[in-house]
């Protein structure tokens, strides 16, 4: 039992006292079978008041060790992932008064900054690995597209404990090495994502080894919620729009969590979700879209396509398989928010003009967040007032295929006589060109 945290499980209410249950338990609340748990501390929660609104130096998210749940910092497994900074981007803000009159802040959470993986999946991977630690855990095992197995690879490698990573058959070769190069067993699954993760809950459960729970996992949403306390500590507000690329959705359950917890500091504001999908692999758009169509009947939430092998280029937004939709889905309707889709074919448009903008490299699924951005204008879903976040879940240096797109401005010559004069001010109003066409 843990003094300083609890478990209550969504579904009955039943109370778990402590992961070191919750493991033991099968990861399934006795009383319901189901594995959707919510985290509740005994801290006082001005304490938190006091943590977001310091003047010390936030180093990373362990300056929220009293709302996570771990018990001993001396079982923290940190590896330089800092904190994400929070970014005005005014460029945005005046594209959005000048082409749609609408008068709003932008704001660009950026995940590729930290010394670990740079990637959004490290402060899952810093809890993950202390929490296993914690509980004498020697083995584990995921199923990924990439960045979770590269974050999880890292942070389980510097615990000491063996990780099987499976993969889809058209997982990035770079994250293939990368799980390889730690030392942690990478399996190349001969089908889609969706097999991949079956093939991993066969040789999990054959094997007796613990596994991730995916998108609802409270190792990933008690570290994905304290994004909202660095909203707060660095802008000093909520957004009332929350954009991010959309696979399986563990971000918006994230920040609806901190939210909740931010309650009774008299924090109210709830942000509108829009989650933005690739368009080769859009599963929960399609259902989202047919179920507005039709008037949101009677158990529309379940009711979902599912997308055998999913031919998107943005291999970590691959689930076909949405099996999230139903929470995702509640999540956004109550919300006020949407599930669209962004052109896969204008992605390297938007890495270049924001790489011009703003001198910030981003991999395709943040090209896909931030290319949600401009489609929410379009589809006039964002309003005068707003204050919008759009989390940047990723930078481009797993995604060599990404960066090679991005060329645009090079000569090849045999002589200086043949290079061609350029102006900057030319290329910026191309790049904006192609994003409104």
């Amino acid at each position: 039992m843990s003094a300083k945290y609890y478990f209550v499980c969504r579904n009955c209410g039943h109370k778990i006292n402590s992961f070191k249950e919750w493991f033991d338990l099968g990861q399934k609340c006795p009383e319901c079978g189901k594995n959707f748990i919510d985290a509740k501390y005994n801290t006082d929660i001005n304490k938190l008041k006091e943590l977001i609104y310091t003047k010390e130096e936030v180093k990373n998210l362990w300056h929220y060790f009293d709302f996570l749940p771990l018990d001993n910092k001396e079982n923290i497994v940190s590896a330089g992932e800092s904190v994400s900074p929070v970014d005005r981007w005014a460029f945005l803000e005046e594209f959005a008064k000048k082409q749609y009159n609408v008068d709003c802040k932008v704001y660009a959470m950026r995940h590729n900054c930290g010394n670990a993986t740079r990637t959004f999946k490290d402060i899952a991977g810093t809890l993950s690995a202390s929490v296993l630690k914690e509980c004498g855990i020697k083995e584990y095992a995921v199923a990924s597209t990439g960045n979770t197995a590269n974050a999880f690879s890292h942070y389980l490698a510097k615990a000491g404990i063996s990780l099987y990573v499976f993969m889809p058959q058209d997982a990035v070769t770079e994250n293939i090495a990368s799980v390889s190069s730690y030392g942690q067993k990478a399996v190349i699954c001969k089908g889609d994502y969706a097999f991949a993760k079956k093939v991993a809950g066969e040789f999990t459960a054959k094997n007796n080894i613990l596994m991730t729970i995916g998108n609802t996992d409270p190792l990933r949403v008690e570290a994905k919620k304290t994004w909202v306390y660095e909203w707060l500590r660095l802008v000093g507000e909520v957004p009332t729009v929350y954009i991010q690329a959309l696979s399986g959705g563990t971000g918006p359950i994230a920040v609806d969590k901190a939210l909740s917890e931010l309650e009774p500091l008299g924090i109210t504001t709830k942000p509108r979700y829009i989650s933005v999908q690739p368009s080769l692999c859009d599963p929960m758009t399609q259902a989202w879209e047919n179920a507005k169509a039709n008037n949101f009947p009677e158990g529309w939430q379940n009711d979902f396509p599912k997308i055998q092998n999913p031919k998107t280029k943005v291999q970590t937004l691959g689930t076909g398989i949405p099996g999230t939709y139903p929470i995702i889905a509640e999540l956004t309707k109550k919300s006020g928010g949407e599930i669209i889709r962004f052109d896969e074919n204008k992605l390297a448009d938007v890495a270049k003009l924001i790489a011009f903008k703003t001198n910030e490299k981003i991999g395709p699924a943040s090209a896909v967040g931030m290319g949600g951005f401009f489609e929410s204008l379009k589809q006039g879903l964002i309003k005068n007032g707003d204050v919008v976040m759009v989390n940047m879940g990723e930078g481009v240096e797993r995604a060599s295929f990404f960066l090679q797109e991005q060329v645009y401005n090079e000569d090849c010559v045999s002589s200086a006589d043949e290079v061609q004069k350029f102006n900057r001010e030319d290329l910026e109003f191309r790049l904006w060109r192609n994003i409104l066409k």
